[in-house]
């Protein structure tokens, strides 16, 4: 499991940059909190030279799926929540998890851990007042 700032990253793919080169379908991790990107651990050093081949060819665009044969399935098995998922649910699983991790803080008496959960909980109820809100008008 990915963790960032406290909450559990979300498993995906994205498209990143490396130099001129834009390379698609990357397995990523991403912060539902603070929004940071990291590539899978499991796909970090494929990527890095795929990377570095298409800089070298000056490849505009690259797609990570036609050079790399990687189970999808167990790049994201490690991850609590995953980007096809409904946000509200995700939203859902990472205030359980945040309330969870804030009781264990409480407990140990780790005051700046408290007032980051604290903090990463104010961002995600403010995330699920939004999606209500999108909810309620359509």
């Amino acid at each position: 499991m990915s963790f960032c700032c406290g909450a559990s990253m979300i498993g995906t793919k994205g498209t990143l940059k490396h130099f001129a080169t834009h390379i698609h379908n990357v397995p990523i991790t991403f912060c539902p909190v603070c929004h940071r990107i990291d590539i899978h651990y499991l796909a970090q050093s494929e990527y890095d030279i795929l990377a570095e081949y298409a800089y070298g060819d000056r490849a505009a665009e690259v797609d990570f799926e036609d050079y790399v044969d990687q189970d999808q399935a167990a790049l994201l098995e490690n991850c609590v929540n995953h980007e096809n998922e409904e946000p509200m649910d995700v939203v859902r699983s990472q205030i359980d998890m945040a309330l969870d991790l804030l009781s264990f803080a409480k407990q140990i008496d780790d005051k700046e851990w408290q007032y980051v959960l604290k903090k990463r909980l104010q961002v995600l109820n403010s995330r699920r007042n939004k999606l209500l809100q999108r909810k309620s008008s359509v």
